[in-house]
């Protein structure tokens, strides 16, 4: 059943996306609002209540749903699984931004396409030379590849299997989406925070993540240059602050030879920085500290959309394998 819940759930978002600022992402928004507002009083076991209740109380709803109408029809119990799948895995709930990207800089519009990043990451892109601004796509549309497509499969495999149904996969996208949350909330909203919070959201999120993101750098080295890729993961992956992101990026950037990470910015994702270092053009292109490869250029931008969809059929042909293992045996 894993295996159709994930096929359906992929072809019905590539046909019917859902669309940007969808109704759900607002939900998800006012559901992190209102369990902070109604359960933080700012001690710290009160983090402890805020996140479980956030995140571990939708997951074992989904999964409750499940076992319900599990006991009156497989069918009911496979669409429940396609539809949590469709909410919470896709290339489409990120992609938009790449596509627009990438059109962007094909028309030569760097302005435009400074600006969409900006949009995307909440970071100041205004004053990245072209090779930068590639390589900042690059890097958080393979991360958003992860999140989006990869640990949601991961989660939701693993726990189908014991049979908690789209559980999984609603306890990973609502994790990471509350990681992300509070850390937005800590640098843009003047109100004071939990801090222990924070520290607990991002901490049990990298937990989470910690196998998922080396099983996505692994499909990507198979799929890839696997020698190059290995020898970045070893190599390079220390390069990022954040352990799961450098492994990924690293033999990502292994796998299809370009040149990612360097000292023109402290990170790629929201809660490192919310603008990058200020300086000179000379100063921002440099590659200190970055992976060895070519420099980014616009058809690197296809070769990792090619990457991460050969992934995606790589763990599909594995994860039909083990379905049908499991049928025979």
């Amino acid at each position: 059943m894993s295996f159709f819940a994930v096929l359906f759930a992929l072809l019905i978002e590539q046909l019917k996306p859902l669309p940007r600022g969808n109704v759900v992402h607002d939900a998800l928004t006012s559901w992190m609002r209102w369990t902070g507002r109604n359960f933080d009083a700012g001690r710290d076991h009160h983090a402890w209540v805020v996140w479980g209740v956030t995140v571990l109380f939708p997951a074992l709803v989904a999964w409750g749903i499940y076992l319900g109408i599990g006991h009156f029809s497989l069918l009911l119990a496979l669409a429940w699984n396609v539809a949590m799948l469709y909410l919470t895995l896709g290339f489409r709930q990120f992609s938009h931004y790449f596509t627009d990207i990438r059109d962007a800089l094909d028309r030569g519009d760097e302005i435009e396409a400074r600006s969409l990043l900006a949009q995307w990451r909440n970071l100041d892109a205004s004053e990245l030379p072209r090779t930068e601004l590639l390589r900042h796509v690059i890097e958080h549309s393979l991360l958003a590849a992860h999140r989006h497509v990869f640990g949601v499969f991961f989660w939701f495999v693993v726990l189908s299997t014991l049979g908690f149904g789209p559980a999984g996969a609603v306890l990973y996208r609502m994790a990471e989406f509350a990681s992300r949350y509070w850390a937005f909330k800590s640098r843009t909203v003047g109100a004071p925070i939990n801090e222990r919070l924070l520290d607990l959201s991002q901490r049990l999120f990298n937990w989470m993540d910690f196998i998922p993101a080396r099983m996505t750098a692994f499909g990507f080295a198979v799929v890839g240059n696997f020698e190059e890729a290995v020898t970045c993961w070893r190599r390079d992956a220390g390069l990022w602050k954040h352990p799961n992101e450098g492994i990924i990026l690293a033999a990502a950037a292994g796998a299809v030879g370009v040149q990612l990470g360097g000292a023109a910015a402290p990170g790629v994702t929201p809660d490192r920085s919310t603008t990058f270092d200020a300086g000179s053009a000379a100063e921002l292109v440099s590659a200190d500290g970055s992976t060895t490869g070519s420099p980014p250029q616009a058809g690197h931008l296809r070769s990792v959309v090619g990457l991460v969809w050969r992934s995606v059929v790589l763990w599909m042909l594995l994860l039909a394998v083990l379905s049908l293992a499991n049928l025979v045996g």
